[in-house]
């Protein structure tokens, strides 16, 4: 296993277009260059460099957990990134079905007109539209 430098990992990041994190006041963090990539499955990965962003290779654990957990790349897609510019494949997001409940009612449903989760999630779009309509028809109680 080939292993990669601080400035490999740096470089795979910003190809790809991890964002740099920053702290609370906005300013780079002290001991780390810290970046974020959100993925189509709404995960969040975050990785971390050690400053300077040199040459140092990392030792072999470190890299295959960079790699596996932080990264969440193989070896070949990294180097295909690094040196080729080729940024992994990370999937699109999942397709809701057809009929689907939008967030929003579901939301409105549960919190506004008191229908049990386990109602809403067994309703169809058209019963939703009705029992939202339903609720929103009523006279306001006094």
């Amino acid at each position: 296993m080939r292993r990669g430098s601080r400035r490999d990992h740096h470089t795979f990041c910003t190809t790809e277009g991890w964002t740099r994190v920053v702290g609370a006041r906005g300013k780079k963090t002290g001991h780390h260059v810290t970046y974020e990539l959100p993925l189509p499955d709404g995960r969040i990965l975050r990785t971390r460099i050690s400053r300077p962003v040199d040459t140092t290779s990392y030792g072999a654990s470190l890299w295959s957990h960079i790699l596996r957990d932080q990264l969440d790349v193989t070896e070949a897609e990294f180097w295909a990134c690094v040196q080729d510019g080729s940024t992994p494949s990370r999937g699109a997001p999942p397709a809701a079905p057809a009929d689907a409940l939008p967030a929003g009612l579901a939301w409105q449903l549960i919190h506004s007109a008191g229908v049990p989760e386990d109602e809403v999630a067994a309703m169809t779009r058209d019963e939703a539209i009705a029992r939202m309509n339903q609720f929103w028809a009523r006279p306001p109680e006094a």
